[in-house]
């Protein structure tokens, strides 16, 4: 069982990344791969290194490889959930024995021969179901240490949705086709509004198998990613209040929701979800952002070339070199698969009667660019984040004519 204070520190990572999603483009990440690796660095480091580290993860840096070891062994053991950690040293390297001990179960191999970079690649695609092929570093000559974590999740809707095209009549989509997925519900709470410090956020909770739901969240058109990813957080988060879709007054409710009265046979409200379908790819630098993760300091060699990872191996002094993730998503019309593959790598320095009953109808729609978060419903970790700013297309399917009713007509 995961404890709370893990869950908020790996959610308030999430946050942080997010805040830094560029504002054009689409992208996803996972905060819940890269948390353990920074957990590990921190434990075996030290000085103004230990300390940014800590302060990125949000736990004190004593404390980093146990909680480490719980957010490992929970995602292990959660169902639709693959986790893996994988440690490759160069030969010469004497790495403590105290810090390997101390990190979650992982595989240990030597880190030589020109065969090594297929052997990482077949590691990243065995532990992400094949989604991600490749690792995410290339090895280097002075690489001497590479530390990775691979994350599969994998859920299946508890009711699919109906293929169809999305055709949005305003907005920055309006007027193109992309891939639509409808549903109707008469579960009016799983869409909210709530207002955030960027403007309301509205959220579509699509509940799936295993305790695995994804939450599709929309802004106002002129809102950033960062801020609508953060809004979402916040609402999961309980710091934005959710105003669910039985008290949303009529009209436009918030972005992307509309409440009116309907006719209907049978006295049920309703909930129409009209969504895109997507998939969404992307590779980071996180040394790009390096002060964002906590590893500004460690990736930096002190002018008297000690290092800033005693814990880890007192000499040769070391520095985190390199540090990646590539990831993926498909939110599709059955369900939704995300997986990451986290790396760092580490080197010296008109109509008939109306039907009778009256009905709240609320409709929800993905009519612009939106974020998306995997969330574990029961614990509330986030497993995977992200932004769509292009949808699937839409492909119509072609039309089969029979030939020989086509020759008996012309006949």
């Amino acid at each position: 069982m995961l404890s709370t204070t893990t869950v908020r520190a790996v959610n308030s990572l999430t946050e942080r990344w997010a805040r830094g999603v560029p504002t054009a483009g689409g992208t996803v990440f996972t905060a819940a791969g890269l948390w353990p690796l920074l957990a590990a660095l921190a434990s075996g480091a030290d000085g103004a290194a230990g300390k940014e580290l800590a302060d990125a993860l949000g736990v004190p840096a004593a404390s980093a490889a146990e909680r480490a070891r719980e957010l490992l062994g929970a995602l292990g053991r959660l169902p639709g959930v693959a986790a893996a950690v994988g440690l490759w040293t160069a030969p010469a390297l004497r790495v403590s024995p105290e810090w390997t001990a101390g990190l979650p179960a992982h595989l240990h191999q030597s880190l030589t021969g020109p065969e090594i970079q297929p052997q990482l690649d077949a590691w990243a695609a065995r532990h992400t179901d094949g989604q991600i092929e490749e690792f995410p570093l290339r090895v280097q000559p002075d690489t001497i240490l590479l530390l990775a974590s691979a994350l599969a999740v994998r859920t299946d809707w508890i009711r699919p949705f109906k293929a169809g095209v999305l055709c949005p009549g305003t907005g920055p989509w309006a007027d193109r086709e992309f891939a639509g997925l409808y549903r109707f519900t008469s579960l009016l709470d799983r869409v909210a509004v709530a207002g955030t410090p960027a403007g309301p956020v509205s959220e579509l909770r699509v509940l799936g198998a295993g305790g695995i739901d994804v939450h599709l969240l929309v802004g106002e058109e002129n809102a950033r990613p960062g801020e609508v990813l953060g809004g979402g957080l916040g609402i999961l988060a309980g710091r934005h209040r959710r105003v669910t879709g039985d008290l949303l007054p009529y009209g436009e409710a918030g972005p992307g929701v509309r409440v009116r009265a309907v006719r209907s046979e049978v006295p049920r409200h309703q909930l129409m979800a009209e969504v895109a379908r997507f998939t969404v790819t992307a590779e980071h630098d996180l040394l790009a952002d390096a002060g964002r993760f906590g590893l500004g300091t460690v990736s930096r060699q002190e002018p008297d070339g000690s290092g800033h990872l005693p814990g880890i191996c007192a000499d040769p002094p070391l520095e985190v070199r390199a540090a990646a993730q590539s990831a993926t998503a498909t939110f599709g019309a059955l369900g939704f698969r995300a997986a990451a593959v986290t790396a760092l790598g580490v080197a010296v320095g008109s109509a008939p009667a109306p039907p009778p009953y009256r009905v709240r109808r609320v409709e929800f729609t993905t009519d612009r660019p939106f974020g998306f978060l995997a969330v574990h419903r029961t614990s509330r970790l986030v497993l995977a984040a992200g932004w769509v700013e292009q949808p699937d297309p839409y492909e119509p399917e072609p039309l089969e004519w029979d030939e020989e009713e086509w020759d008996e007509e012309e006949r």
